[in-house]
Formats: structure tokens, sequence, C-alpha cells
């Protein structure tokens, strides 16, 4: 097995394990990871909903944690702790689309959002990536992570999961500017 670059990893490949449509593999600096991806497989066209993790390179912009299931991750890369009343939107006729929010969202009609703060440990580590920010479409797909897999590996809604363990060893070898290729 090779060696893990030692100024870190800068670019993460992730792709579907053969004869498998919601698993995959994630490779990076001489790891091979399993993972879990979207429930309708890896596709170019996401949409809001539609359950595919999207297909492209994507930049990784920071790491989320939650403080009180366990302490902050070993990582170089801009690292922030998710707090109760975080959110992500993902309402496609709210201006907010695709953006972390703070909860409750006030406003005459309800907005749909993700809580961050989970009462299951999916959202304890979280990778935030750069799919549909610039330009932010609304539709396009929101809330698209990182994030801890869930027993078995299930399907997700279209992130890219992994265990907890994997998502550790992970977080302390990437370096600021990493990437992750889904094809």
């Amino acid at each position: 097995m090779r060696q893990a670059n030692p100024v870190g990893i800068s670019r993460i490949a992730v792709s579907r394990r053969p004869g498998s449509r919601h698993q995959g593999i994630l490779r990076a600096g001489g790891l091979s990871i399993p993972v879990a991806l979207g429930r309708s497989g890896i596709g170019a066209d996401k949409r809001e909903g539609d359950g595919r993790t999207p297909a492209g390179r994507w930049r990784i912009l920071a790491l989320l944690y939650r403080p009180d299931h366990g302490p902050r991750p070993v990582s170089r890369l801009p690292t922030r702790s998710i707090r109760p009343a975080d959110g992500w939107c993902d309402d496609r006729a709210d201006r907010r689309y695709n953006c972390p929010v703070t909860l409750p969202l006030g406003g005459a009609r309800k907005v749909s959002h993700e809580k961050m703060w989970r009462d299951d440990a999916l959202y304890d580590l979280v990778l935030v990536i750069d799919h549909n920010q610039r330009p932010r479409v609304a539709g396009r797909g929101s809330a698209v992570f990182v994030h801890l897999a869930r027993p078995g590996f299930t399907a997700t809604e279209g992130c890219v999961a992994l265990r907890r363990s994997d998502m550790t060893r992970l977080l302390a070898r990437l370096r600021p500017g990493a990437v992750i290729d889904i094809a």
C-alpha cells in the first residue's frame, strides 16, 4: 500500500462499487474506504430530492463537528462546531437555498431545511463541499455533504457517507484546498 503524502491529501476520488447503485469506494492518498452514496447512485444532473450523489469535482470548504459527541477532530481544514440552532436551507423557493441558516427560520411561510444538530450521529462530522454554490441554482441540489454513514452503509439522500473511524483518519490527512472527484 502506498504511503499517504506527508504534506496532506489534496484529492479524494469517489466511485460506485460495481454491482451496487448506492455503495462506493473513496480513494485518497493510499486509503481505500467503503462509502454509502445516494439512493439513486451517482449522476451529473443533480436535482433537489432525486437521491443522486452529484458527479463532478467539488472543493472541500470546511469541517463541521458536533462537540458534545466527541472532541474537536484533528484536521488542518477550516473547522467549526455545530450548534443546536444550526440548519441548512433546502427550500428552492427561499433566497437562502443551499446555505447555512440559524433555526428557527422566521417568515410568513414554513421554510424547508435540514437540521445540522441531529438526533442520530450522521452529522457528528461533516465535510462541506461547494456543490451548487457558485452559482447557486434553485432546485439543483442542496446540503450535499460528506458525513458519517448509517450501519450497513444504507443509501443517503445524495451525500457521501463513511464510518467514523475512516472519517477521522481522512480528516487528519486532508489539506486545505482539497477536492473530491465523484464519478
